[in-house]
């Protein structure tokens, strides 16, 4: 077997040339998918839509796939987000239709760009979580939002696999906002007129990550808030905030939007 020089990678991959930034969403029943489970999906959709995915090198190439923010297991997104590097010139629009073909039904791509400066990690600073919290009156959850949004800190523990840890949910908190809607469906499971309260939170991107169930455990330390049946959560936008509260698009214009 030939030496390898110094330098010189032991199995050469052809070079990346081009790399495309999407979004997909992960809706339904796949909300309960891990984040590995999810990278899996999307490996098997690449090889099965012949996308020219570039490899790293060595005698274990992994397609270059880079994630940013993955929302965690049992919650719904309109936007997450992925960076494919390529061996050879894609369109985005033939790239989001080959491979949200190839996808199963839940996990939806719905924007592809080239990527440019700068890099996708540093166009993402928050995220804005819709929260359904159903048979929960919407004046309670009202108050325990101004109770949390009142305070300068609130520290909660997670446990997590290398210990207990304690997240300042409330540093991470940039705004909060309570709506209401009616959903009859749920009225059978909420004992009442199926009163639906909505939390719309922007959360900032924080070490370890907030999430929604910490944002509903800050709400039970500062006014016992806890809903009679599962929330469900959903994260519709991720970006950089700016002044006004608003999230920037991580891929700008030009863009390619389908209509999942």
């Amino acid at each position: 077997m030939a030496r390898v020089k110094a330098g010189e990678a032991a199995n050469p991959a052809p070079p990346t040339v081009q790399r495309i930034r999407i979004r997909f969403a992960k809706r339904g029943r796949l909300r309960f998918l891990s984040h590995r489970d999810v990278a899996r999906s999307v490996e098997r959709a690449v090889r099965r839509a012949g996308v020219p995915v570039a490899h790293s090198h060595g005698f274990s190439p992994h397609p270059r796939l880079s994630w940013v923010g993955a929302a965690p297991t049992g919650t719904a997104s309109e936007a997450e987000y992925l960076e494919i590097g390529l061996t050879s010139p894609v369109e985005p629009a033939a790239l989001v239709s080959a491979l949200d073909a190839a996808l199963p039904d839940g996990l939806d791509i719905l924007d592809a760009v080239v990527a440019e400066a700068p890099s996708l990690p540093d166009r993402i600073d928050a995220s804005r979580w819709v929260v359904e919290l159903p048979g929960v009156d919407p004046a309670e959850l009202r108050a325990a939002v101004d109770a949390l949004l009142a305070l300068e800190t609130l520290v909660v523990d997670r446990v997590m696999p290398s210990g207990r840890r304690q997240i300042d949910v409330r540093a991470a908190v940039a705004s909060a906002s309570v709506d209401v809607t009616s959903d009859d469906s749920r009225a059978s499971t909420t004992g009442g007129a199926g009163v639906c309260a909505i939390l719309t939170a922007v959360v900032r991107q924080t070490t370890p990550a907030v999430r929604p169930d910490d944002v509903l455990g800050a709400l039970d330390v500062v006014a016992g808030l806890r809903p009679p049946v599962p929330a469900k959560a959903t994260r519709m936008a991720q970006g950089l905030l700016d002044d006004r509260g608003d999230l920037a698009d991580p891929l700008g214009p030009p863009r390619v939007t389908t209509q999942a």
